[in-house]
């Protein structure tokens, strides 16, 4: 189950962190590392379950259900964080 709940500990420096990680990088070299970053910590995680649950609510669906088919999801275009080209 995905716990959705404030559990970060220090999350202002992990977010410190995060932007530091991005400083300097091209967009797709920045594009790059969150893909990476997101392997690894559902590798971390491993439950598929918890993973779709997660995938769901980044998507900003209902936390219940399936994710739509394909033929009804409309393609998005990722948004590259300001910080990337600060």
């Amino acid at each position: 189950m995905l716990n959705t709940q404030p559990h970060l500990q220090a999350c202002d420096d992990f977010y410190e962190a995060l932007i530091a990680a991005h400083q300097g990088l091209s967009t797709p070299e920045s594009h790059a590392m969150n893909a990476r970053l997101v392997l690894l910590l559902a590798n971390h995680i491993g439950d598929q379950a918890t993973l779709l649950q997660a995938l769901q609510l980044a998507r900003g669906n209902p936390p219940h259900g399936a994710l739509p088919a394909a033929a009804e999801r409309k393609a998005i275009t990722p948004v590259v964080p300001t910080h990337a080209n600060a």
